[in-house]
């Protein structure tokens, strides 16, 4: 089969939706299917053969994030000339409620369409005035994935219809054992956190609160912070005679998260809300690290109710710093968590979670015309 992946969002920013249909492409190349996939991107050189810019793109205001996004006649000429040319199947299209391509290839494109939904929002102003403009380009959807009940919800109350269930995918071999970096995690116990440091709703601010409180009475205790954005200021946030026990690695390459994953006792995840899945979750269940979370509904349904990681009231850092003492202080229960988040996070393996998206591909695209032999000569 031929599939057309759209990424709405820039490939030069690390996220959950652009880090969703990187594995999904390579995914489904591994499944023996051939893929195109086309998204925002500033710098094109380093992007992978199966994947082409579809030009810059620019910040907007998104989700409670700021989002990088690809509008405007110029995008919609690369579109179109980028299905044109893909001699695709079908589209699958990512987040289309967002103004990006994935909204300009439902327009744009005369084939059948899959899109997956990713965002979870309460309230979004943005959706509800856009919801009409929406309809139009969803009318033209065949096939609808969520990755969530919450992403599931937030389509429903949005933009009605309904949509399959399908979680985000990690590659769970990939995370599983890893060397720690370098003098991690150390004999007094080590926290991490993996987001982007200027994105208030990651819950930065909520993991160095509680690190001071811990710090006060754990003399060796460090906290690992990876991710991107301006980390530059982290430190002041912490009393100065523990900021030398705060390392801000930043922007970590794919083989260094892994390693961070696996340099830390106890991951924290201490999230404000808008996430529909927790990519981060996965990652760190696949790792074997225990997990301190916040008590999100998307981060209760990966984590199974607490069976699989610890969970603390939102926006509460010394609830957090309760948990991660209660975590460090136990082996025995880091251990059965760590036990129980690697036998759940099977789930979520891109091997079983690209069948059922091909699954879904199989419903709204029927197969292509086998080929027809030539009829036989009749010269002498």
């Amino acid at each position: 089969m031929r599939v057309g992946l759209v990424c709405p969002y820039t490939w030069d920013t690390p996220g959950g939706v652009q880090q969703h249909v990187r594995d999904l492409s390579e995914a489904l190349i591994g499944l023996g299917h051939e893929v195109r996939v086309l998204t925002p991107c500033d710098r094109p050189e380093n992007l992978p053969p199966h994947v082409t810019a579809a030009g810059r793109a620019i910040p907007v205001p998104y989700n409670g994030s700021v989002a990088r996004l690809s509008f405007g006649v110029r995008a919609a000429g690369r579109v179109r000339s980028w299905v044109r040319d893909g001699d695709f199947d079908l589209l699958h299209v990512h987040e289309p409620a967002a103004p990006s391509l994935s909204l300009l290839a439902c327009w744009l494109a005369d084939l059948p369409i899959v899109a997956t939904f990713h965002t979870s929002n309460t309230r979004s102003r943005a959706m509800a005035a856009s919801a009409a403009a929406l309809c139009t380009a969803l009318e033209r959807v065949n096939g609808r994935i969520a990755v969530s009940e919450e992403a599931r919800r937030t389509l429903v109350e949005h933009l009605g219809g309904d949509a399959v269930l399908i979680p985000n995918g990690v590659d769970v071999a990939r995370y599983q054992d890893a060397e720690p970096l370098a003098g991690w995690p150390g004999s007094g116990g080590a926290l991490g956190f993996l987001g982007r440091m200027d994105e208030p709703r990651k819950g930065l601010r909520v993991a160095l609160e509680a690190f001071t409180m811990l710090a006060a009475t754990r003399d060796d205790l460090r906290l690992l912070i990876a991710g991107p954005g301006a980390g530059g200021a982290v430190q002041t946030h912490v009393p100065a005679e523990h900021r030398d026990r705060v390392v801000v690695a930043g922007q970590l390459s794919e083989e260094d998260k892994i390693r961070a994953y696996h340099s830390v006792d106890v991951f924290c995840a201490p999230n404000l809300g808008g996430e529909s899945f927790g990519i981060v979750l996965a990652e760190a269940m696949a790792s074997g690290v225990p997990i301190a979370a916040s008590d999100i509904p998307a981060f209760r349904d990966v984590l199974l109710d607490g069976r699989a990681g610890a969970l603390f009231s939102v926006g509460r850092a010394d609830a957090l710093a309760t948990a991660v003492a209660e975590l460090l202080d136990d082996p025995q229960r880091r251990t059965a968590l760590a036990t129980a988040a690697r036998r759940s996070v099977r789930r979520f393996d891109w091997a079983s979670i690209a069948s059922d998206v091909v699954r879904v591909y199989e419903t709204v695209c029927p197969p292509r015309p086998a080929a027809t032999a030539a009829p036989p000569s009749t010269r002498p």
